[in-house]
């Protein structure tokens, strides 16, 4: 399957996106970053597809995902995280032994896994879309120097969801597109190139 990272994107910055309980969501809309209940010591996943994080957090219904975020990064954060990354499945062409790829997997700070993207209807799409997650010191420069902006789009994703039941017409959304990056990142986060 194709992997390539499809985000909604400008001139400045790319989105992605999370789905937490509500009080965490609220809390981070009026801090303008995460707060009170969002834990800096643990694993955060961070998605550039939105029909994957429909499909993960149920449209915003599954249990303590009943709010989704859209966060918006500069594509200078975007970057450093995925410079950062290493991918959760063993890749001999990076790594001269599983043992080297499972030392740098526990050590780094961003991890990345390719999972089966989703239309926003929920239907598998013939390619893959990354999940990144952040743990350690790139929690912390997620929260305090890399988010700059927070949208909810709870409502959204329910409008999306009752669309697709109701044979209605979905509701507009920003296009995804493939985000392109350096030679050096095709390659460290195991992009297809055809």
């Amino acid at each position: 399957m194709q992997r390539q990272i499809y985000a909604d994107y400008d001139d400045s910055s790319i989105y992605v996106y999370q789905a937490f309980k509500p009080s965490i969501v609220a809390a981070a809309l009026g801090k303008g970053t995460f707060g009170k209940g969002f834990g800096l010591d643990r694993m955060t996943w961070i998605k550039p597809s939105f029909g994957w994080m429909l499909h993960r957090s149920g449209y915003a219904r599954k249990h303590r995902q009943e709010a989704i975020l859209k966060i918006k990064l500069s594509h200078e954060a975007f970057l450093k995280i995925l410079n950062q990354s290493i991918e959760t499945s063993y890749n001999p062409d990076l790594f001269a032994d599983e043992a080297a790829w499972q030392n740098a997997l526990t050590n780094a700070d961003v991890i990345h896994q390719w999972d089966p993207d989703r239309e926003l209807s929920g239907k598998k799409l013939d390619r893959r879309a990354i999940q990144i997650g952040l743990r350690g010191q790139a929690v912390y420069d997620y929260v305090n120097e890399w988010i700059i902006g927070l949208e909810e789009v709870t409502a959204l994703a329910h409008e999306i969801e009752a669309a697709g039941k109701s044979n209605e017409p979905l509701p507009d959304i920003p296009v995804e597109r493939v985000y392109p990056v350096e030679n050096q990142l095709v390659r460290s986060l195991n992009i297809t190139t055809t």
